[in-house]
């Protein structure tokens, strides 16, 4: 019996992998830096109670802050991307963990500075702001720590949190271990007898798989290997989840999505009428399962059907072909983005993209001021995954814009406009192959990457939205939680997002919460969905050839953290305060449901 083997990371060819010599030439180089990092600990503490004596003493700090920050990132992602793409290293895992524990250090050694800051007068500060030219890369910043002045504590509460930041960070790293390298998962079975690995990298290729086989015995192994350990997950997740409740009440919010919204200026009637409107919306998903069971041919539509292929001639791309085709899809945008695109991919080595044996699930573009923004992913030669190296593109070409054109202050862009242009990648480079070729199976095979996308970023992302607002609302009024219960309010979201058109595996289905680490950011998935809203009113300006749209979005994407993320958005020419966005991103699952009927007939 044949059986799909994924190879064994130390099978790689250097050029399918990430330029890790681009950030530190060896692990002795990173093991020197970190050590250099560490002598610099104690003189910290020199700059305690000196930063309002004089606005030269205040720039002093802040330079020395954002130099210690930018070492710490360099080393805390060199050792990130090589456990991500090894959930075996175990030697990135501690180096991971010793990174961690430094920037605990570093953060608690600076809790000083905030409290510090704002005991002084407000007019003084800002005549500082005004007078001092230094400042200037500041200045945003400072206003914001201003405004969130309420929530900002003393400076020993203040010490005490940045030292818990590391074992609370632990909980996350706990979910990638335990799903990448403990975790272990049946092979899929084919009707013909083949065996297939399932693995993180490779189980969205099961899902697409053409074997109907291979999909529901893939997907079922999969889901009951995270059953098996659900109350593992149960406890790690709800600890997570109650570590943030923690630090919203410390900090004086009103719940945890104040919290996570607060600091970006972002109203939290952003997320309700996201999960309105989505609520209201979801008949469409009802017709598109319909509309496929129908193509299909399907007597019922299971869960495993959802992202069954639309035809079996699916166009196949290498992964230059893959850049080509991306090139291509974004050239509107001009030579100088889609030559940073090539240049990265092709030159620099920006993309980690083979499958391989304890990679992390999914994708991520990553990186920090003073790199490469770098992405991993498992790239399998499909329409999907040209897709998906659309979407990380768009966050790195982000990264990279806003890296040069802000200082390292302003640079760390919200996470509420981080999926807007990744989301727009692929909008973009979606419309172009739906122009290039009017091959029925052609067209189908679009379709169906359209909807996949739209279905995780659409469906499955705001119903785990609403899956962590019920569990932070419980957890907040002191109801009792645990994985059975989590199972219970996965189901009743899933009940009533499928409706009588899909025939449910309820247990397994349900388990969906275990399997995405999105959820230990607080309110992280409800922002998929306000991002590819926006992404694609943004994308239709520029397909449109409204005046200045690609000037206005490449602003936005070069703004970082200037201004606030609705001022940013704005300035691309899309207001997240209305419902307007999320209402015409339904219009397009819409358009497409009807492009896909029109097909049958």
């Amino acid at each position: 019996m044949k059986n799909a083997r994924v190879p064994e990371r130390s099978d790689i060819p250097k050029e399918q992998t990430w330029n890790a010599e681009a950030v530190f030439s060896s692990r002795d180089a990173w093991r020197n830096a970190f050590g250099e990092l560490k002598k610099e600990l104690p003189a910290i503490g020199g700059f305690d109670g000196t930063l309002s004596t004089s606005p030269k003493n205040l720039v002093k700090w802040l330079n020395t802050e954002e130099r210690l920050s930018r070492n710490a990132e360099k080393l805390a992602f060199y050792a990130y991307m090589a456990m991500a793409v090894d959930g075996d290293d175990a030697e990135a895992t501690a180096m991971l963990g010793q990174i961690q524990s430094l920037g605990a250090d570093i953060t608690a050694s600076s809790a000083f500075a905030d409290p510090e800051i704002l005991a002084m007068d407000e007019k003084n500060l800002r005549g500082w702001l005004e007078s001092e030219k230094d400042l200037a890369p500041y200045k945003h910043s400072l206003e914001n720590l201003l405004r969130t002045r309420p929530h900002v504590r003393s400076g020993e509460v203040e010490e005490v949190l940045g030292l818990v930041s590391d074992p609370f960070g632990s909980v996350e790293m706990t979910f990638q271990m335990l799903s990448s390298t403990d975790m272990k998962i049946e092979n899929a079975q084919g009707v013909d007898g083949n065996a297939m690995d399932v693995t993180q990298s490779n189980i969205e290729e099961i899902k697409k798989h053409t074997d109907c086989k291979i999909r529901q015995s893939g997907m079922d192994h999969y889901a009951d290997a995270y059953l098996g350990l659900r109350h593992t997950y149960a406890g790690n997740y709800l600890t997570a989840a109650k570590q943030a409740v923690t630090l919203a009440k410390i900090r004086g919010y009103d719940s945890v999505l104040h919290y996570k919204l607060a600091p970006y200026n972002i109203p939290t009637a952003v997320f309700h009428n996201l999960i309105e409107t989505f609520r209201n919306k979801l008949p469409i998903w009802r017709r598109y399962w319909d509309v496929k069971s129908r193509l299909l041919k399907l007597d019922e539509m299971r869960p495993y059907d959802i992202w069954a292929p639309l035809t079996k001639k699916q166009p196949e791309y290498s992964f230059k072909e893959a850049v080509d085709l991306i090139s291509k899809g974004m050239a509107p945008l001009g030579n100088k983005y889609v030559d940073s695109i090539r240049k990265g991919c092709l030159e620099d080595r920006w993309v980690d993209y083979a499958r391989n044996k304890g990679k992390a699930q999914g994708a991520f573009s990553h990186g920090t001021y003073d790199t490469y923004p770098c992405i991993m992913l498992s790239y399998d030669n499909t329409l999907s995954e040209v897709s998906t190296l659309a979407h990380e593109l768009g966050h790195s070409m982000h990264s990279y814009l806003t890296h040069k054109n802000q200082s390292y202050s302003d640079s760390p862009y919200a996470m509420f406009v981080a999926e807007v242009a990744s989301n727009f990648n692929q909008a973009m480079v979606r419309d172009y192959l739906f122009n290039t070729c009017a091959d029925r199976d052609f067209q189908l095979a679009v379709i169906q990457e359209a909807m996949d996308n739209l279905h995780r970023y659409f469906f499955i992302m705001p119903t785990l939205a609403r899956f962590e607002s019920e569990v932070y609302r419980r957890l907040e009024t002191g109801a009792p939680l645990n994985a059975d219960i989590l199972q219970e309010i996965m189901k009743g979201f899933y009940a009533e997002g499928y409706g009588d058109t899909l025939k449910d595996d309820e247990e397994r289905t349900s388990i969906t919460w275990a399997t995405f680490g999105h959820l230990y950011e607080p309110f992280y998935t409800f922002q998929y969905a306000t991002g590819i809203s926006a992404a694609h009113a943004l994308c239709f300006t520029i397909l449109e050839g409204k005046d200045g749209a690609v000037d206005n979005y490449l602003k936005f994407l070069s703004l970082g953290n200037s201004v606030y993320p609705l001022e940013a958005l704005a300035i691309g020419g899309v207001d997240m305060l209305s419902t307007e966005p999320v209402e015409a991103g339904f219009k397009v699952l819409e358009q497409l449901i009807n492009r896909l009927e029109s097909l049958i007939e």
